[in-house]
């Protein structure tokens, strides 16, 4: 198989392997194993265990970004933008349990020139959430005492779903999705929420 398909298995061999174990309880060999190679040819593909995770981690931080991105440029009006935004990375952190798991919650594992790179995207989710939250105070549709509070609980709501999450559960994705953007502009206090 080429290189690609090879360092891809890796990535999503290291990702179920992370996601199962955690980091500190995953072997090169365990990863390695699952994607059908030897030990050796992880070090082909990724300089260490750690790279792997950054990799996986930063993919799934961008990602998530392009996502918020493309939901508060859907609409100028804020309760439409956090009901988009919402309902989106919801679905897509469902949709993608085991990876978010990893992305979300193995971050104290990644270097310390990793973590800041990938903090700085998420620094970068919050400030858009923080945008439309502040706008939507000063317009009157959103009635929340402090906008940084709301920002934590609104990304909490969003990224917790891929602790419990189960795609064989009562619900589906999308009904998660749309139950938490309703949950989200009522925490905002919009009005007909």
């Amino acid at each position: 198989m080429p290189a690609t398909d090879t360092g891809q298995r890796l990535l999503e061999s290291a990702t179920e392997a992370f996601a199962a174990k955690g980091f500190h309880g995953t072997t090169t060999r365990d990863i390695a194993a699952a994607a059908g190679v030897t030990p050796g040819a992880v070090y082909v593909h990724h300089r260490s265990k750690e790279e792997l995770l950054y990799s996986i981690s930063k993919v799934g931080h961008e990602r998530t970004l392009e996502l918020v991105r493309a939901g508060m440029a859907s609409s100028t009006d804020p309760v439409e933008q956090i009901r988009n935004v919402v309902r989106d990375f919801v679905e897509w952190q469902s949709s993608n349990r085991t990876k978010s798991s990893v992305v979300n919650f193995e971050l104290p594992a990644l270097s310390d020139e990793h973590r800041a790179e990938v903090l700085e995207i998420r620094r970068a989710v919050d400030a858009e959430f923080r945008t439309v939250v502040d706008r939507g105070r000063e317009l009157g549709v959103f009635s929340v005492p402090d906008t940084r509070l709301a920002v934590f609980a609104l990304l909490s709501l969003c990224i917790d779903v891929a602790r419990w999450f189960r795609a064989d559960g009562r619900l589906t994705a999308a009904d998660v999705a749309a139950n938490h953007s309703m949950l989200a502009l009522r925490m905002l206090g919009a009005a007909g929420s």
